[in-house]
């Protein structure tokens, strides 16, 4: 039988990495290293693999984002029915609502960690592709401006009809410099929403003596 905690707590796992690499994307760096790092990143044959390997990963997580609300669900139901039911004592019906109340807590825990894994996923490869494609506009630039030195002596040649093409392409990077502050102000967004439902979640949780993890 397959232990869902486990899996969740590596859930959990991937999306702390998530976090992290996506600070490593959006810290300030020099255009030189960066274009070596993501150089080495997009050329590398292991990291294809591994990159392969999380897009299985990320399906699977799918699976249990959609198990998880149907979970949500399933359990509201349950709830309404033992609140609208008149059988049994009061006491009863106390303990069968608080079991019911840890397993939503419980299943709506798995949704948000779920959700919240393969949002920041794609996030992080907007994130990347965006990087990507400032990098090559900012190369282009470099080019047309003469700084970069194996290209200086064509730039010069090209500068007199290029200043339009110049002033394009700086427009261009500033539009995905734009972007990249906008989605790493949204992955912060959601990293403080994360810990704020972690923390109404263990405030919220019932003893340890009632609770059952399904």
């Amino acid at each position: 039988m397959i232990n869902l905690l486990n899996i969740y707590n590596q859930v959990f796992l991937l999306l702390v990495t998530e976090m992290a690499l996506f600070m490593l994307l959006v810290l300030p760096m020099p255009f030189s290293v960066r274009r070596k790092i993501f150089t080495f990143i997009s050329e590398n044959p292991i990291i294809a693999k591994l990159q392969h390997g999380l897009k299985i990963t990320f399906i699977f997580i799918l699976i249990l984002f959609i198990d998880s609300v149907n979970r949500v669900y399933r359990v509201q139901v349950e709830l309404a029915q033992a609140t609208n039911s008149e059988k049994g004592s009061a006491a009863v019906m106390g303990h069968e609502r608080l079991e019911v109340q840890a397993r939503k807590f419980y299943s709506q825990r798995n949704m948000y960690l779920c959700g919240f894994t393969l949002f920041l996923s794609l996030i992080l490869n907007r994130t990347y592709t965006m990087i990507l494609e400032v990098l090559r506009l900012e190369e282009k630039l470099k080019q047309y401006e003469g700084t970069d030195k194996n290209t200086k002596e064509s730039a010069k040649l090209a500068a007199a009809g290029d200043a339009g093409e110049i002033s394009r392409l700086k427009k261009e990077i500033k539009l995905k410099d734009q972007d990249i502050d906008t989605l790493k102000k949204q992955a912060e967004g959601l990293q403080r929403e994360y810990h704020d439902l972690t923390e109404k979640y263990g405030a919220t949780q019932p003893p340890a003596g009632t609770r059952k993890d399904k």
